[in-house]
């Protein structure tokens, strides 16, 4: 049995823009734009998902797609940093800051570290392997990125080499948590 997993990465937000920890922001209107120039050009789906955020949300709706919240592919709970962004957290906590980009089990925000993060994602990755169907999912640039490094089965500091564009497409193909990937295709016009 075959499972074929899409993780789709929201369109454009200002706090996508602005490297900002997600903040409960909408689309602006180039990224609701864009994505609703892509809507039918996804595959069938057995199942929809969304992360549970506000840009995810829309941006499945931008898409066409009625999509079922699923928290077990949320963003990363980032704690006190949530809406900040990088520059900020970097000039009040540089060695808070330091120690979460290099200790995967560091979480000095008071949210998940990277390990959970990956452990949350994965597990559910892990889950849907069990299953047959093509999923679709819009999920949060880091959990596209802690997918990839479960289904590659890296070290979790490769989550820092890994490159999410808004609104493209990582595709999964698998069975039995054997995953291959099929990386960065963009949705719609290319921004």
């Amino acid at each position: 049995m075959t499972s074929r997993v899409m993780l789709i990465s929201p369109a454009v937000s200002a706090a996508l823009r602005e490297a900002r920890f997600d903040d409960c922001c909408s689309l602006d209107a180039a990224g609701l734009r864009r994505a609703q120039s892509a809507a039918g050009t996804l595959p069938t789906a057995d199942r929809v998902f969304a992360s549970p955020s506000v840009r995810c949300r829309e941006t499945a709706a931008g898409l066409g797609l009625e999509a079922v919240p699923l928290p077990d592919v949320a963003g990363w709970a980032v704690g006190r940093w949530q809406g900040r962004n990088l520059e900020e957290v970097t000039a009040a906590e540089p060695e808070a800051v330091a120690a979460w980009l290099t200790d995967p089990g560091c979480a000095p925000h008071g949210g998940e570290s990277l390990l959970e993060l990956c452990d949350r994602v994965g597990g559910w990755l892990d889950a849907v392997a069990g299953e047959a169907g093509r999923v679709i999912a819009v999920v949060e640039p880091e959990a596209v990125r802690a997918a990839a490094v479960r289904a590659l089965g890296v070290t979790a500091e490769a989550f820092w080499r890994i490159d999410v564009p808004p609104l493209t497409a990582l595709e999964f193909s698998g069975r039995a948590s054997r995953w291959n990937l099929r990386a960065g295709r963009p949705l719609g016009d290319a921004e």
